[in-house]
C-alpha cells in the first residue's frame, strides 16, 4: 500500500459524502480519455492496462465499501476541501488528516517519483483522477457549514434529499443518460478555443472556481425541480467539461518529464 501515507486518523463528523456520483466521475475519466498526449496515455497503458480513465476515476469511491482502515478512515477526508474564510484555499484549510488538496499533492510526487512502486503508482492514478473530478464538484470545495451540503436539505421533484446529492448525482441523472452518451454529447460541445483555455494545471484555478460556484447554486426554498435545473444544468454540464479536460491536462503534464512507467518497470 501507498507508503507514504500518514498514519490513519478517525473520522469526524463534518466528513461530506461522496462527490460527482459514479456517472459524474466516469463522464469526466471519458473525456480526459479523448484529451491525453501519447506519452501520458503509453504511460496509463502500462500502468491501468485495459481499465480506462472512466473506469479509474470511481475507483476511489468504489473501495470505500472496503472495510480496511485505510479506505474507512485514512482515505476518506481527500475527497474534499473545506475552506472557511475567502475565497481561495490556503495550505493552513488542509486539517492534519489532510484533505484533497494536499493527497493530490502526494498522489503526484508518486507519479513522479522513479523509485515508487508500480502498485504505488497505480494507486497514486486513481487518485488522481478521481481528485481532480472531486475538485470540480462545487460542494466539495465547502465552507465547514453544513458539510457540504449535505445538511442543507431539500426536496428533489418532491422526493427529500439534499443539496449535496443533488450536485452529485440527481442533476445528472435527471438527464437520463449513460456516460458514454453524456461524456460524447460534451465532447462534443468543447470548442477548440475552450480545450486551450480550460487546460489549467493549476488546483488553486479550479477550487476558486468551485467555491465561486458554490457561493450561488444555494436555492432560496427548499422545494427544487425543473426551475432550478434550468438555472444550473450549464453550470454542470460545464464543471464536468472542465473537469475532464484538466484531468487529461494534468496527467499530460505530470508525465511529461517523469521517468516513463515502462522503464521504472525495467528496473525491478
Amino acid at each position: 500500500m501507498f507508503r507514504t501515507i500518514a498514519i490513519a486518523v478517525a473520522l469526524t463528523a463534518s466528513s461530506p459524502a461522496y462527490a460527482w456520483g459514479p456517472i459524474g466521475h466516469r463522464i469526466t475519466g471519458a473525456i480526459a480519455d479523448e484529451n491525453l498526449s501519447g506519452v501520458a496515455r503509453a504511460n496509463v497503458r502500462i500502468l491501468l492496462g485495459v481499465e480506462d480513465l472512466a473506469e479509474a476515476a470511481t475507483w476511489p469511491d468504489d473501495m470505500k465499501s472496503d472495510q480496511a482502515e485505510f479506505w474507512q478512515k485514512t482515505a476518506s477526508p481527500w475527497h474534499y476541501v473545506t475552506v472557511r474564510e475567502g475565497d481561495k484555499y490556503q495550505a493552513s484549510d488542509a486539517p492534519p488528516e489532510g484533505d484533497a488538496m494536499t493527497a493530490l499533492q502526494r498522489f503526484t510526487a508518486v507519479l513522479r517519483d522513479p523509485t515508487a512502486p508500480i502498485d504505488d503508482k497505480r494507486l497514486a492514478l486513481r487518485f488522481v483522477v478521481h481528485i481532480i473530478g472531486d475538485l470540480h464538484q462545487p460542494l466539495h470545495a465547502g465552507d465547514g457549514n453544513d458539510r457540504g451540503g449535505n445538511d442543507f436539505k431539500v426536496t428533489w421533484f418532491g422526493k427529500p434529499t439534499n443539496l449535496h446529492s443533488v450536485w452529485d448525482s440527481a442533476l445528472i441523472e435527471q438527464r437520463s443518460l449513460s456516460y458514454s452518451e453524456y461524456a460524447d454529447w460534451l465532447s462534443r460541445s468543447i470548442k477548440p478555443e475552450e480545450l486551450i483555455a480550460w487546460s489549467d494545471v493549476r488546483p488553486a484555478t479550479w477550487l476558486s472556481e468551485s467555491i465561486a460556484l458554490r457561493k450561488t447554486i444555494y436555492p432560496a426554498e427548499p422545494s427544487i425541480s425543473w426551475d432550478y435545473v434550468y438555472r444550473h444544468r450549464a453550470e454542470l454540464d460545464g464543471r464536468l467539461k472542465r473537469g475532464g479536460v484538466r484531468i487529461a491536462a494534468y496527467l499530460n503534464w505530470v508525465f511529461e518529464s517523469a521517468v516513463p512507467a515502462a522503464e521504472q518497470t525495467t528496473r525491478r
